[in-house]
């Protein structure tokens, strides 16, 4: 199948998801915030966007599924899913830093295409598989740093719930003493798409797919690899959430951290 037209259908979505979240962005001190958990807001706008950006992916192709974050599932019969979070980085938005809209397109158990917005610097994101990873039409590369002391690390910080919770910030402290930095982007999708990018050289966490579906492919089809945390394929990382996406030095050397971190299994949480 060609996906030009359908990635094309995916940006167009993707900006006009982006122009109504950032008449809410302009005011966030005015937000009205629900709470859905620990350290998890969602806001007025991740609904209205995900609303927008479902209705027009219906009318455009009404027998594919649907997966967001905000409302419950839309299951048909099609190997085609769509997996969209409308506002990734949430708490960033509401506290009006950058944050991110991403659609990504699933063929059976694979990513076949992907758009990643950034509304607040117009930074579009984009991949199919198999035809390399793009910002704003700009062929991507991960970072080719290969000092250590010069490796900039993304994470996001874990809150108890998760199961990685218990020494993250042991196994945190040991990453980050050698290395130059650990940056918290705020965004798991937008995360991934700055190691496709090169800003970061590498990024783990335990997150959910709806999140990082879109970055994953931007970093594999720019040049890095993606595993669990253990070595593992997409077997295990699509269904555990523990991710890392990085360049081949950086991740050599996160798998080498977290090596000894109780193993996730995709089936009951632990191995």
């Amino acid at each position: 199948m060609n996906y030009d037209p359908v990635l094309a259908d995916m940006i167009a979505v993707a900006r006009e998801a982006g122009a109504l979240t950032l008449t809410y962005f302009k005011r966030f001190r005015e937000l009205e915030i629900g709470i859905k958990g620990p350290a998890d807001f969602v806001s007025e706008a991740d609904k209205e966007s995900e609303l927008l950006i479902r209705k027009f992916l219906f009318e455009r192709y009404p027998d594919w599924s649907f997966t967001g974050e905000e409302f419950a599932a839309v299951d048909k019969d099609s190997d085609h899913r769509w997996l969209v979070d409308p506002i990734d980085g949430t708490t960033n938005f509401i506290n009006g830093m950058h944050y991110t809209i991403s659609i990504a397109l699933r063929r059976g158990n694979e990513t076949v295409c992907g758009a990643l917005y950034n509304p607040v610097s117009d930074e579009m994101f984009t991949a199919i598989k198999g035809q390399g990873a793009f910002m704003n039409g700009e062929k991507l590369k991960v970072s080719e740093q290969a000092d250590i002391g010069l490796f900039n690390v993304g994470t996001g910080l874990a809150t108890p719930g998760l199961f990685t919770y218990p020494g993250f910030y042991q196994r945190l402290d040991a990453i980050r003493a050698p290395i130059g930095s650990v940056r918290i982007v705020g965004s798991s999708a937008n995360s991934c798409a700055y190691v496709a990018l090169g800003r970061l050289t590498g990024y783990y966490e335990e997150s959910g797919i709806v999140d990082w579906a879109v970055g994953v492919l931007l970093v594999e089809e720019a040049g890095g690899v993606v595993t669990d945390w253990w070595g593992r394929g997409p077997e295990f990382y699509e269904r555990t959430g523990c991710v890392i996406v990085a360049n081949k030095p950086t991740h050599a050397y996160l798998l080498d951290k977290l090596k000894d971190a109780p193993r996730k299994d995709p089936k009951d949480g632990s191995h």
